[in-house]
C-alpha cells in the first residue's frame, strides 16, 4: 500500500468516526430534550393527563417523515391515550413490539428536594418523576426511533412503538385496552418491555444485566375481624385489634416454600459470575436444581433473592376502631402476595387461613388474580443482548430474570406473545428511587442507555 493510499484510508477512517461521535453526541441531546418534555408533563392518574405528551411526541414523529397513518394516540377516553407509532421495516420477519408506559405514580412536591415535575440536573444525575418509572425509557425509545429514521437505517421488520397509559393506576389499561380493541396495530412476534430487567450497580461497578421472562402475579386479601366492642375503660380478651395482630405476627413468621422455576434457576447459575465466592457457590446450587436447605435459607436472608425463589404474602395496610374512647368493633388488615407463576390462588389462601389458625380471622379475596406465564428463553434474542451489552460495557453477564413485582406485560404474555423486560439503563441496587423520592437517574446512564438500544435495534433479526 501507497503511503498516499494509507493517509486517505486513515483520514477517511478519522472522519467517520469523527461523524458517528458528532451523531451521537447530538443523539444524546436529543434524548435529553425528549427526556425533559415527557417528565414535565404532569402524567399522574389524579390530575395528569398522557393524551398530551402522546400528541406532542406524535407531531415530532410526523416531522421527522413518518406517515401520519403510521402514528396513532388512540384510547377510549380523551384524557388518558396511547401513542403507537410503526417504523417500516422490509417485512423479512414479524414485528418487534417496544413498550414503555407514560403514565407515572403520584408525586407531592413538597416531599421532594426538587420539583418532580421539573427534569433537575444535579451532580451527575437527572431528577424527576418517572426518571426510573418509565419515562427515561419512553425517551430512549422515543430518541432511538427517530435516529433509526434520520439515519434512513432500514431493518428487516417492523418496529412498533407502544407507549401507554394506565400501568401505574386510572380508569383503563393501555395495553389491555390495545390487545382488545387494537390488536392488529401491536401485533408482533415478542415484545421488549423497558419496565423491567436492565443493568445493576454494585459499588460503582456494573455488574449484571438482567432480562425479565418472568414475572410474578399480584393477589391481595383481606383480613377481618369483628366483635360487638364496647367502652374503652371495661376492656376484653378479645380485643379485634389485638386478634388480628396475633394473626399477623404468625404470618410475619412463616415462608411459603422455596420453588425456583427455570427462569429464576437460569439467573442464579448466571448470576454467579459476579457474585462473591460463598454466595456465588449457593446460587450455583440452587441454579443446578439441587435441593440444598442450608443454601436456600443463606440466599434468602436477601430480600430480592427470597423473593424470587418463592410465594411471598405481606401486611401492606392496617384499619381499626372508630373512636380512641371505645373497644375496637373492627380490625382490618390488607396483605399482598406475590405468588409465584402457575401458583393457585385459592392454595395460597388456603395456606394463609391455616397459618393464621384462627377463627375468628375472616379472609376475603381483594382481586381476581391475573396469571403471567413465562416467556421462552430465545437464543437469538439472548445473544443479540449479550452483543449489544459488550458493545457499550464489554463482558457482563446478560442473566434471565423473574420480576418479583408485576408489569402490563402480563396482558400480552396471556395474549400469547413472549416478553423481555429490559432497559438499557443501569441503576445502582441501592439506589432504587421508582415510586419513591427524589427519583433520579445517573445521565451518563441514560447516555450509555441511548447508545445500547440504538445498537441493539439494528442488530435485531
Amino acid at each position: 500500500m501507497s503511503k498516499r493510499v494509507w493517509l486517505l484510508l486513515t483520514f477517511a477512517a478519522a472522519s467517520t468516526a469523527a461523524a458517528q461521535q458528532q451523531s451521537a453526541t447530538t443523539f444524546h441531546q436529543l434524548g435529553h430534550a425528549i427526556l425533559r418534555e415527557l417528565i414535565e408533563v404532569n402524567t399522574t392518574a389524579s390530575i395528569g393527563n398522557t393524551t398530551i405528551i402522546a400528541e406532542q411526541l406524535a407531531t415530532r414523529f410526523k416531522d421527522a417523515g413518518f406517515a401520519g397513518t403510521d402514528v396513532e394516540v388512540i384510547g377510549p377516553s380523551v384524557k388518558n391515550r396511547n401513542l403507537v407509532v410503526r417504523y417500516r421495516g422490509t417485512g423479512a420477519h414479524k414485528p418487534v413490539l417496544l413498550l414503555a408506559h407514560l403514565d407515572v405514580v403520584e408525586a407531592k412536591p413538597t416531599d421532594w428536594t426538587y420539583d418532580p415535575f421539573v427534569l433537575t440536573e444535579r451532580d451527575g444525575y437527572f431528577y424527576g418523576r418517572g426518571t426510573q418509572d418509565q419515562k427515561g425509557g419512553a425517551a430512549i425509545l422515543v430518541t432511538t426511533l427517530l435516529r433509526l429514521k434520520a439515519e434512513n437505517v432500514l431493518p428487516d421488520r417492523d418496529l412498533i412503538l407502544a407507549l401507554t397509559a394506565g400501568e401505574e393506576g386510572g380508569p383503563y389499561n393501555g395495553v389491555d385496552w390495545l390487545i382488545k380493541n387494537k390488536r392488529s396495530s401491536i401485533d408482533a412476534e415478542y415484545v421488549i418491555n423497558l419496565d423491567a430487567g436492565g443493568g445493576e450497580i454494585d459499588k460503582g461497578k456494573h455488574t449484571l444485566f438482567d432480562v425479565q421472562a418472568a414475572e410474578k402475579v399480584f393477589h391481595s386479601v383481606t383480613l377481618t375481624v369483628t366483635n360487638p366492642g364496647g367502652h374503652s375503660s371495661l376492656p376484653r380478651k378479645d380485643n379485634a385489634i389485638y386478634t388480628l395482630a396475633a394473626a399477623l405476627d404468625r404470618l410475619s413468621k412463616f415462608d411459603f416454600p422455596a420453588k425456583p422455576n427455570d427462569v429464576v434457576k437460569a439467573y442464579f447459575s448466571k448470576a454467579a459470575a459476579a457474585a462473591r465466592p460463598d454466595v456465588a457457590a449457593d446460587m450455583r446450587k440452587v441454579g443446578a436444581g439441587v435441593a440444598d436447605a442450608a443454601a436456600i435459607a443463606r440466599l434468602s436472608k436477601t430480600p430480592l433473592y427470597n423473593s424470587m425463589m418463592r410465594t411471598t404474602c405481606v401486611a401492606t395496610m392496617l384499619e381499626g376502631g372508630h373512636a380512641q374512647n371505645a373497644l375496637p368493633q373492627t380490625a382490618k388488615a390488607t396483605v399482598n402476595c406475590r405468588m409465584l407463576p402457575g401458583e393457585d390462588p385459592a392454595t395460597v389462601e388456603k395456606t394463609l387461613i391455616r397459618v393464621i389458625g384462627d377463627t375468628a380471622v375472616h379472609l376475603a379475596s381483594s382481586d381476581t388474580p391475573i396469571q403471567s406465564p413465562a416467556s421462552p428463553l430465545r437464543a437469538d434474542l439472548f445473544s443479540t443482548i449479550d452483543a449489544a451489552v459488550k458493545s457499550i460495557w464489554g463482558p457482563l453477564p446478560v442473566v434471565p430474570y423473574m420480576e418479583t413485582g408485576a408489569t402490563d406485560g402480563l396482558y400480552l404474555r396471556n395474549a400469547g406473545v413472549p416478553v423481555y423486560g429490559f432497559t438499557g439503563l443501569f441503576i445502582a441496587i441501592d439506589d432504587i428511587r421508582a415510586h419513591g423520592k427524589d427519583e433520579r437517574i445517573l445521565i451518563t446512564a441514560f447516555d450509555q442507555g441511548l447508545d445500547f438500544t440504538y445498537d441493539l435495534l439494528k442488530r435485531l433479526k
